[in-house]
């Protein structure tokens, strides 16, 4: 009886145990596992009134209780009334910084194990004001840099920075990259100074935290700026300088900044110096902040910020490390093993620095001892008893980061049991063929397994062999072999047995195997497939490539199943590809056996890629390719050709070769007629009577050597600018023909006819301009120009020689013999002499003619230009009966010489204000007689010497018809129904009068106003409007 209680005590431990006093439950319970983990906080400082937060849940049955730990030790939920628990969540009510502030964990518990989560910062967020001290003013000249700077006041976290002009909320802007606000230091900075830049900046500061946003401004800081006559010119220098050494974490963004001082204001560009600029900085390359977000290790290196303008440029450079917070690349998962046995586990994790990993369990640090053996990231526990049950947890960390893996491990104590995995009640074999027959008890510890058929005990055998671990195999399987097969399982808690039914079948046979073939790409051909089977069983046909089976139920795909008996598995291979080629096995297969048979295809086609391209004896304008010769896909390489590509193509282009036709046998070429100081990739391609192969994989990048420039700049010209100046442009030189570094221009001029040259360099690559200034020089003066590259390894050949003239100077002399005449009322025509072009100091353009009214001031005059060299000019929008002084003056590009004497005009009296009225008509067959009151002019008013009337027939164009003095005219009417709108007004010296418009038709009647005058003046065509005006010139002419 003792014994029968022992063992029945043993089996009870099979279903639990014990962890603090209470017991798990094998198969009910299960330890906890964080479903949520507190997140750090920054929580505004003087907040009293408000609560924070820490969340903490997890999943866990029975129901997890939670205590915390804050900088490691216990949070005194129940005797602080400041802590309250609601369901895990911690929270604090009126946080303070020096009583709260530091690091949470939170610790889930239940009878399975306990469990610690990651820590998580509570830390205050503060921002004081700006002191109350006035600024001193700063003063700067024109064209020079400055630095305004923010002196932020003590704060947490970091703070975002703005500026502002005056008043809030005028915020600086970029202005074309002429300001910049650092967000490292919060200084500003300009660029190139201009006078309407002195003003009050103030510095905005914004601190961001969880629950709240403050801002401060500082106190004034003036700036004045001093106008210079002629602000200097200075080459880039870079003010804001990004660190030598930036450290930043991967899969964050990270951003480097740079600003220089210069006139003209800099452009700035990005570069990696070894190795390609990644494609996701692209956006911000050209701006004084490189933004590289989602950082990778591929972004490490080093990265050069370049200020350039027409007078120089300057460069600075820093390295970028990537680092890495821990990652888990294996963790471990829950465990069940039985008592006695052993257990490993491993964790694996990422970072950078390499992160240590440490262990607990059931929330305990755990370490080397008795059965426990912990090697960094791999445990070890022999002989394993109930104790060791619980939660475990796996910890890495770098100063980067901490991350937590759990797992709960279960300890089974079992007799022999076959509920969860009997034997299969029937085992079919086929004759001739093998079986196992599997035996997986559940039972802790393992049992000791037999076999038996019928009443006779199983033993290992030229055909029959029982596994260590319990498995029965029995081979060259016939019909006497049938029968009931049974395994007994036994370990010290007790004893199970399980039986199946061995069921002999006939054989699967292949009857036809697939033949081997031979096709060329793009052809179809069918592998062949019949087998015979226990007719009592269904047959399948699978077919693999490789030994990778093939999917053949894809109605668009290139291997298709043989309709026709269930014995046939005929292949058909459709539009056959490279990738086809290899070994095809057939398998007919049936639930107790299988037989296979394979195939070899040839499938021929253009060669593959070749291999191992290589650059040797690169040089100026060649380099020499060697590359491993690809697969001929079973049909002879022909020939190959190279392709290369450079930082000026689109895509790759093919390359002259020498030789120029590559043989097929060849395995180097050289690439010749190459650009110096480039990058190039290259790619061989063979190809053979089938066709042209795939590229090989792209060369390294190579960068030919350098050579002096063997081009000249174009576009060579100039002229203008200001008094005493020689200004030459030219094109400045594309990349391919700039052939090595330390590029610039040369630049020799004289005066036409002198018998020595002036040369210049201009160091900068993109200067296109270049000002040469002289005292002596007189305006317009001619110059012969060339120009020549050069760069670190010589100089190229001069340009052809241009013309080009010193800076104008205004004319010196004005034009005579001025004359105005009074046009209309509102319009003068003016004449005059014109000037010689000897005495204008530069290209005459043309004149100026200035107008103003007699109790106006000249200072004030109107001014209209001629474009050409034209000795007359109408003057329009005058007003009417008005005394204007006019004066020319002749123009070049330098500007306007001395003002002609003046000359007088008045301007004649104003046309009537009013329409004809009482206009109406009458129709005679295809004509119609239009009549109106004649218009009585007012003292103010010019003389009525006729009338125009502007008649148009619907769907034509119009036409003006005048006949003077009278106060009617006869008009014919269209053939079909449609109207003739009229237009009629008065006419004098003073010009044109109002309008009357009027819509005719065959009915005879009064002429109404029509309501949009508008739309009839905008349909009229103006070549009709200038056909009528000579029409009414002509008539006044013949009726004088």
């Amino acid at each position: 009886m003792v014994h029968l209680a022992c063992l029945l005590w043993l089996s009870s431990l099979c279903l639990s145990y014990s962890v603090g006093g209470e017991v798990c439950v094998s198969g009910h319970d299960s330890g906890p596992v964080f479903e949520e983990q507190p997140s750090s906080v920054v929580f505004p400082e003087g907040l009293t009134e408000e609560k924070v937060t820490l969340a903490c849940q997890a999943r866990a049955s029975p129901a997890a209780t939670y205590r915390w730990r804050v900088n490691g030790t216990e949070v005194p939920v129940e005797e602080d009334p400041r802590y309250t628990l609601v369901a895990g969540n911690l929270v604090i009510t009126g946080p303070q910084q020096g009583r709260d502030g530091g690091s949470y964990q939170c610790i889930a518990v239940n009878r399975c194990g306990t469990i610690i989560s990651r820590a998580a910062n509570l830390k205050f967020g503060y921002l004081h004001d700006f002191p109350p001290d006035d600024r001193s003013p700063q003063t700067v000249y024109e064209g020079a840099g400055a630095t305004l700077h923010c002196q932020p006041p003590s704060h947490y976290p970091a703070l975002s920075y703005r500026w502002f002009i005056n008043e809030f909320p005028n915020f600086v802007q970029s202005d074309e990259g002429r300001w910049f606000v650092s967000q490292v230091t919060g200084n500003l900075y300009l660029a190139k100074a201009e006078p309407e830049d002195s003003a009050n900046y103030y510095c905005f500061t914004t601190n961001s935290m969880d629950i709240s946003t403050k801002s401060v401004f500082s106190k004034a800081n003036q700036l004045i700026v001093q106008p210079e006559a002629n602000p200097r010119k200075s080459a880039p220098n870079i003010k804001v300088r990004f660190p030598s050494e930036t450290y930043a974490l991967a899969g964050q963004t990270t951003q480097l900044e740079c600003f220089a001082y210069g006139n003209p204001v800099p452009k700035l560009h990005w570069r990696k110096v070894d190795g390609i600029l990644p494609s996701k900085a692209l956006a911000s390359a050209d701006g004084p902040i490189l933004t590289i977000p989602d950082l990778s290790f591929e972004d490490e290196g080093m990265y050069e910020c370049e200020a350039q303008n027409s007078e120089g440029r300057d460069t600075h450079q820093g390295r970028i490390t990537v680092q890495a917070q821990p990652e888990w690349l294996q963790v471990m998962s829950d465990s069940e093993v039985e008592i006695s046995s052993q257990l490993r586990w491993s964790c694996v994790a990422a970072g950078k620095p390499r992160p240590s990993i440490r262990w607990l369990r059931n929330g305990q640090p755990l370490s080397s001892q008795d059965r426990v053996e912990v090697n960094g990231g791999h445990l070890k526990i022999r002989n394993l008893a109930l104790e060791d049950s619980g939660m475990y947890q796996c910890v890495a960390e770098n100063k980067h980061g901490t991350i937590y893996s759990n797992a709960e491990l279960r300890v089974q104590v079992e007799a022999p049991d076959f509920r969860l995995s009997p034997v299969r009640r029937l085992i079919p074999a086929a004759r001739g063929g093998q079986v196992m027959m599997e035996c997986r008890p559940r039972a802790a510890p393992k049992a000791t397994l037999f076999w038996s058929r019928g009443t006779e005990l199983l033993t290992n055998s030229s055909r029959v062999t029982v596994t260590p671990d319990g498995n029965l195999w029995i081979t060259n399987i016939s019909r006497a072999d049938e029968g009931k097969y049974t395994c007994f399982a036994e370990n010290y808690l007790g004893k199970a047995n399980s039986t199946g039914y061995l069921s002999v079948r006939d054989a699967t046979k292949i009857t036809l195997a697939p033949s081997n073939a031979d096709i060329n790409q793009g052809e179809n051909v069918t592998l062949q497939c019949h087998a015979s089977h226990d007719p009592t069983m269904d047959l399948t046909f699978t077919w693999s490539l490789n030994g990778v089976p093939l999917d053949l139920e894809e109605a668009s795909g290139h291997y298709h199943r043989m309709e026709g008996k269930e014995t046939i598995g005929d292949l058909v291979i459709v539009n056959g590809q490279l990738g086809h080629a290899g070994t095809y096995v057939c398998t007919a297969q049936t639930v107790v056996d299988s037989a296979s048979a394979s195939a070899k295809l040839v499938v021929r086609g253009p060669p593959g890629p070749p291999g191992g391209v290589v650059v040797k004896d690169v040089n100026e304008t060649a380099v020499e390719l060697r590359w491993s010769r690809g697969y001929d896909n079973h049909s002879p390489i022909g020939k190959y050709i190279i392709k290369g590509r450079s930082p000026l193509d689109q895509g790759w282009k093919q390359m002259q070769t020498d030789p120029p036709n590559i043989e097929g046998n060849s395995e180097s070429a050289r690439v010749i007629g190459l650009i110096p100081w480039m990058d190039y990739e290259f790619q061989v391609i063979a190809s053979n009577i089938l066709g042209s192969g795939e590229p090989s994989m792209a060369s390294q990048t190579v960068r030919t050597q350098q050579a002096a420039p063997t081009v000249a700049p174009n576009g060579l010209g100039g002229g203008g600018g200001d008094r005493h100046e020689l200004i030459i442009t030219w094109t400045p030189m594309a990349r391919e023909y700039q052939n090595g570094n330390g590029f610039g221009y040369i630049l020799a001029f004289r005066q036409r006819n002198a018998p020595t040259w002036t040369e210049v360099k201009v160091p900068s690559v993109e200067s296109s301009r270049f000002v040469y200034r002289n005292q002596s020089l007189s305006p317009y003066c001619p110059f012969e120009v060339k120009i020549k590259a050069y760069n670190s390894k010589g100089e190229g050949p001069f340009s052809q020689i241009a013309l080009v003239h010193s800076a104008e100077e205004e004319p010196t002399v004005s034009p005579r013999k001025i004359n105005a005449t009074a046009l209309s009322a509102f319009e003068i025509l003016v004449s005059w002499d014109p000037v010689q072009h000897l005495t204008t100091n530069g290209v005459l353009r043309g004149y100026e003619i200035r107008y103003w009214r007699h109790h106006e001031k000249e200072a004030a005059a109107d001014r209209v230009r001629t474009a050409g060299l034209e000795t007359t000019a109408r003057v329009t929008g005058l007003r009417p009966s008005t005394l204007y002084h006019v004066t020319v003056l002749a123009y070049n590009s330098a500007g306007t010489g001395p003002p002609s004497p003046r000359t007088t005009v008045t301007t004649k009296k104003p046309p009537p204000n009013r329409p004809p009225g009482n206009v109406s008509w009458k129709t005679d067959g295809s004509w119609v007689t239009v009549m109106w009151d004649h218009v009585k002019a007012l003292k103010n008013e010019s003389a009525v010497l006729g009338y125009k009337v502007l008649y148009k027939h619907e769907g034509q164009s119009a036409l003006k018809v005048l006949e003077k003095g009278k106060t009617s005219i006869s008009l014919p009417l269209p053939k079909d129904n449609s109207y003739v709108v009229l237009e009629i007004r008065s006419w004098g010296e003073g010009g044109d009068g109002a309008a009357h418009e009027t819509i005719v038709s065959r009915d005879s009647g009064t002429g109404m106003m029509v309501q949009n005058t508008a739309v009839f003046l905008r349909s009229y065509d103006c070549r009709v409007l200038l056909t009528a005006a000579a029409l009414f010139t002509l008539i006044g002419l013949l009726e004088l």
